[in-house]
């Protein structure tokens, strides 16, 4: 005779009707949870059967079983007992054949096992004769190059109690046939992260660091789980160019990772790691993918477990919850068959929602409230609820105290709760307020952080109360106890003393408040300090006591020094480098000036164009010459000082007339290069920083139409002959001041009527974070189109197209042979 474990419930109270639901509720699931356990192993192993028995994939023989069952009018659980029951029969058939003397077993009965009755066991020899014969189908095949291993991995995995157990499972039935060396199963949360849920054959810190996924591209479980497709990492060197690789690829230079499939939907990834090089042949891509088919009954089992992902209103709440400071839940009620509530569960919380058991954010999530928090049945914040959730109307308590044991220790805290309702659910808010000592923890907390401290003057006692960062404000022991009203003007700045001598008067005869900056002298140098009090008074109106605090003030007020000290200096080097700009700039015009309009030169018309830089007081060193020589023939030079201001004009100055003379007076081209890089060295020598400069001279004869050039380290001219632009060969040479033993080279050419001839310096092509050979690719490409037809004015177009950003100066030669 059974016995109601509900009797004589209208006798009992709230709280106990509650707790009682709950623990019937609870033993109700564990049975369920058992019961699905045991059904599920019998499920799969009855499907591993009939994929050995008859080639079919995992799909195909769940659908086996399901459709005779339905034209046999049976269960799917009786139909998987029965097949399990005539593999038995039958083995046992072929084991009394071959032993006459052994007693023949009993055919099965048509129909389920008792209730009682035992399952039927693979562990004899039937069931083992039956495995090891089984079939293995690849790509339509049977009996393929791996038998019995599916077979063996079906009835591992009716026992798996988990991923972890599967992950296990996994690697030990493809170890051997496919050399797996490790295995990592993954499974999608609600927020779009994975976890590894389960893994063997990896180190302890490799899975702590690939513990959490977030759904970022470049990680092949992710992709996997995304597109629902299998992906094959085989060679290591791509696929380390392609993915994220988890591991050392020499490790495991080859990998698969494949789908799980879910409830109409792809919930996890399981990664096969593999020692040995060289890509997965077909018939061992089809033993992993009909491997993981097999594991979907086991991982379900646990997601069912786990319980379903929340639906899109929580994770709406809950992406809120995550930026929310404060203590806030979700609550979802269930509901009995009759619509009364029966409890709550957590579903959403805040990173800062802290319960009495310390238990915090996420780790709320899941929990029912009367199976956590069991006191709370019957309470007026149980019957708050209710009323938030019924009425619609905001619950806030009134502080009440709850107690909870947490390992043995009663721990006991005040909170002040409220309730919201939000589309049938309610959001929970609460304020924990715990007992002085938190507060007096916090109050010293702020005082050091905000450096103040709080005093306290009894004038009637003549008596002082500092708090401890008062001592450490003042450089005074505690020992020494507070300092009293008249000792201390002995420590504050003389100049200091009368204003705050008149704020004290102030604070005393009239009791008015004061807010006083002054400064003491201590042994660690000058302190500014800031005083605000106030005074209670009697009855009378005379002020008894004085409450107040100090506060340092030190640190802001050398800061607002150093500041000051930092804005005049700045205002100096602006005054000082505007009036060096000025004179930069005055004397480069002096030194070079450009002419408004294109110059005619021993036959030759050269165009010029100068654009200094905008950026701000810079001046640079930008620099041409083109003069005609006594011999008749004709110097063309562009150069470039690195660096700006008086220095880099200077520098420019002299290597214009240096060059100029020397080749006036005779010098080779060469020749003349290796003097000014001597020149360059030796003034680098009396100088705070080293002068360099980039260059190229040419010299052009006009009878022979011959031009020779040399060159320091500057960018090639460019030639523009019959519409097509192409930079001319450099001979050898290093920018000048670079190094004593340079050595350079020269180049001629025989200009043709027609050509143009282009020096440039490189703010023409430079654009920062961009490579100079693009740059002078688009140099080429402008130029030839505008210098190829009968453009009016061609280098003014080529500046239009190439547009240079300004940062530098930019200094352009355009040297033309009439067309005749």
């Amino acid at each position: 005779m059974k016995t109601d474990p509900m009797a004589g419930a209208d006798d009992a109270s709230p709280e106990v009707l509650a707790l009682a639901k709950v623990v019937a509720r609870l033993r109700a699931e564990v049975a369920e949870l058992e019961g699905l356990a045991a059904t599920t192993a019998v499920l799969e192993r009855a499907k591993g059967v009939l994929m050995v028995r008859e080639g079919l994939t995992a799909e195909a023989a769940y659908e086996a079983l399901a459709g005779a069952a339905a034209r046999r009018g049976r269960t799917l659980m009786e139909e998987c007992w029965i097949t399990l029951g005539g593999i038995r029969s039958r083995s046992r058939s072929r084991t009394a054949k071959a032993a006459p003397a052994a007693p023949a077993a009993p055919p099965a009965p048509d129909g389920p096992p008792a209730a009682n009755a035992e399952p039927p066991q693979d562990g004899d020899g039937a069931d083992r004769s039956v495995f090891s014969s089984g079939r293995y189908v690849a790509g339509g095949r049977a009996d393929g190059p791996f038998p019995g291993v599916l077979a063996r991995l079906a009835a591992s995995l009716a026992g798996a109690r988990g991923p972890q157990d599967t992950a296990g499972i996994l690697h030990a039935a493809l170890r051997d046939p496919l050399g797996v060396d490790g295995v990592m199963i993954y499974r999608l949360d609600e927020s779009g992260r994975l976890g590894l849920v389960g893994h063997t054959g990896i180190d302890a810190m490799l899975a702590a660091q690939w513990q959490d996924i977030p759904p970022v591209a470049g990680v092949a479980a992710v992709e996997v789980i995304t597109s629902g497709r299998p992906c094959w990492l085989e060679d290591p060197e791509r696929d380390a160019e392609a993915y994220r690789l988890i591991g050392p690829p020499r490790r495991w230079p080859t990998r698969a990772w494949l789908p799980v499939p879910g409830e109409g939907r792809v919930s996890g990834a399981i990664g096969f790691l593999r020692a040995e090089p060289g890509p997965f042949d077909a018939a061992q891509r089809e033993l992993l993918l009909q491997a993981v088919r097999l594991c979907g009954g086991s991982l379900r089992l646990v997601e069912h477990r786990e319980g379903a992902p929340g639906d899109e209103e929580v994770a709406a709440v809950q992406k809120i919850f995550d930026v929310l400071s404060g203590a806030a839940i979700l609550l979802s009620p269930l509901r009995s068959p009759t619509g009364e509530v029966e409890d709550y569960r957590i579903e959403a919380a805040a990173p800062e929602s802290v319960d009495v058991a310390g238990r915090r954010g996420k780790e709320l999530v899941g929990r029912r409230v009367l199976e956590t928090y069991p006191t709370v049945a019957g309470t007026p914040l149980w019957y708050g609820y209710l009323d938030a959730l019924e009425t619609g109307s905001t619950y806030e308590g009134e502080p009440f105290s709850y107690r909870e044991v947490v390992a043995g220790v009663p721990a006991t805290s005040v909170y002040s709760v409220r309730a919201t309702r939000l589309a049938g659910r309610l959001i929970v808010s609460w304020v924990r307020h715990d007992a002085g000592a938190r507060e007096a923890s916090r109050l010293a907390a702020l005082q050091r952080l905000g450096n103040l401290g709080w005093a306290d003057w009894n004038l009637t006692t003549d008596t002082i109360n500092w708090s401890e960062q008062v001592y450490a404000i003042f450089d005074r022991a505690p020992g020494q106890g507070p300092m009293t009203l008249e000792e201390l003007p002995h420590h504050l700045v003389p100049d200091d003393l009368p204003a705050l001598a008149e704020a004290v008067q102030r604070l005393l005869g009239e009791g008015a408040p004061i807010d006083q900056p002054f400064r003491i002298t201590t042994d660690g140098g000058v302190r500014h300090l800031r005083i605000v009090a106030e005074a209670e008074t009697d009855a009378l109106g005379a002020p008894v006591e004085v409450h107040g605090f100090f506060q340092d003030l030190s640190p802001q007020r050398d800061a607002e020094l150093a500041l000051g000290a930092s804005e005049r200096a700045n205002l100096v080097q602006r005054g000082v480098l505007k009036a060096e700009r000025a004179i930069a700039a005055r004397l480069q015009h002096a030194l070079l000036p450009v002419p408004e309009q294109s110059i005619e030169l021993v036959g030759l018309r050269v165009d010029i164009a100068y654009m200094p830089s905008d950026s701000g007081v810079n001046v640079g060193g930008d620099w041409y010459s083109a003069i005609e020589l006594p011999d008749r023939s004709a110097l063309f030079v562009v150069g470039d000082v690195a660096g700006h201001g008086l220095d880099a004009v200077g520098t420019m100055a002299q290597l214009r007339f240096t060059a100029k003379g020397m080749i006036i007076t005779g010098s080779a081209l060469p020749d003349a290069m290796a003097r000014l890089n001597t020149l360059l060295l030796h003034t680098a020598a009396g100088m705070s920083s080293a002068a360099t400069a980039t260059m190229i001279m040419a010299r052009y004869w006009p009878e022979e139409r011959r031009l020779a050039w040399v060159r320091a380290g500057h960018p090639p001219p460019l030639l523009v002959r019959g519409g097509e632009a192409r930079f001319l060969t450099p001979p050898q040479g290093i920018l000048l001041g670079a190094w004593a033993d340079a050595v350079y080279g020269q180049e001629t050419l025989e200009l043709e009527p027609g050509d143009h001839l282009i020096l440039y310096t490189d703010g023409l092509v430079e654009v920062p974070g961009e490579s100079m050979d693009h740059g002078l690719g688009r140099l080429a490409a402008a130029a030839a189109e505008a210098m190829g037809g009968s453009c009016q004015d061609p280098l003014a177009r080529v500046l239009a197209e190439l547009r240079p950003a300004g940062r530098d100066d930019v200094c352009v030669l355009d040297i033309q042979v009439p067309p005749y």
